[in-house]
């Protein structure tokens, strides 16, 4: 658990030296619009927390429906397993075979 924190505050750390060493004001333009005077690092940060829900949102989908679908197989299988046993008898037996016909008597 220490060795997460320690990771999670190494990475603050870069974020914040990454902001504050990148603090340049730039001007984003898309299509129609234009911002000016935005910081460096806000964009790149920006742009990285986009991406990340970008492809975040349907992992996040796929898992949920996975997630779903388990509780429903886990249900069924609880009540396969809680139902009454049924007789255990087998295959049914299969009827006798009829036996071939006597071959042809010959007569000579």
């Amino acid at each position: 658990m220490a060795v997460g924190y320690a990771i999670v505050a190494l990475l603050a750390a870069a974020v914040a030296v990454f902001a504050l060493q990148n603090s340049n004001p730039t001007s984003v333009r898309f299509a129609v619009w234009s911002i000016d005077g935005v910081p460096l690092a806000g964009l790149v940060l920006v742009s990285l927390v986009a991406g990340i829900i970008v492809a975040g949102v349907p992992l996040w989908i796929q898992r949920w429906r996975l997630r779903s679908r388990v509780r429903a197989l886990e249900r069924r299988v609880q009540t396969l397993e809680s139902a009454p046993p049924e007789r255990a008898t087998g295959p049914a037996p299969l009827p006798p075979r009829a036996s071939p016909p006597p071959p042809p008597a010959m007569t000579g």
